[in-house]
């Protein structure tokens, strides 16, 4: 019982991180990142709302990363939800003061980066399966034994191009962000020495049925 509340809270935290990190890259204000161009030229295209262009894009992830032989459990869903709240409280409490020189601007965005690169490192080490966009990551380090890094570079610049041939606004931070998610989530598993391929996930038979760990 104890080992699950620490892997709750581990969870708990990383949702956290992962939505403060996202907040801190919005307001670094010099581009949308990657995943954001795609919701908001889909958006554009559809006239669906962005949040909700977010859940069918997550869901439509969560399809192939089932495909590609990768778990879904309480961590997926709490992704895909929790992050958002939390973003939105973030923004509502204004804590986070607006860069008003381009060196702060971008020294915000890399520190979002790495925020969100520790947000991921704490879900998926709770071992309720990653969200779905780390899920992807992970399983193409799988299917290729590409390192970590390079392969969430890919996930990030397809994005990017989606995003971009739909309209979605690029900006400086966007290239920064595909260039630097994949480094920052690298460095700080490293230093972590943490292998996101070797955590044994839970899907949500196991954790809410067969009353593992």
């Amino acid at each position: 019982m104890k080992q699950y509340a620490i892997r709750f809270v581990n969870l708990l935290a990383g949702n956290i991180l992962f939505a403060l990190g996202i907040v801190l890259t919005l307001r670094a204000n010099i581009g949308y990142a990657p995943w954001d161009v795609l919701h908001a030229g889909l958006s554009q295209k559809t006239g669906l709302s962005f949040g909700l262009i977010s859940i069918i894009v997550g869901l439509l992830i969560n399809v192939i990363v089932l495909i590609l032989g990768e778990k879904i459990g309480l961590g997926t869903l709490s992704n895909m939800v929790l992050v958002g709240l939390f973003i939105d409280a973030i923004l509502t409490l204004n804590i986070i003061p607006l860069p008003t020189q381009l060196p702060f601007n971008i020294l915000m965005l890399i520190g979002g980066l790495f925020v969100i690169s520790l947000g991921s490192y704490y879900y998926i080490k709770s071992a309720f399966c990653a969200g779905p966009r780390d899920s992807l990551m992970v399983a193409l380090v799988r299917k290729t034994r590409l390192p970590i890094g390079i392969c969430r570079s890919l996930v990030e610049l397809t994005a990017f191009i989606g995003g971009w041939l739909l309209g979605g606004m690029v900006g400086a931070g966007t290239v920064i962000s595909v260039i630097g998610i994949g480094f920052c989530i690298q460095v700080t598993f490293m230093l972590l020495r943490f292998d996101p391929t070797k955590v044994k996930h839970e899907t949500f038979l196991d954790t809410f049925f067969k009353g593992k760990k």
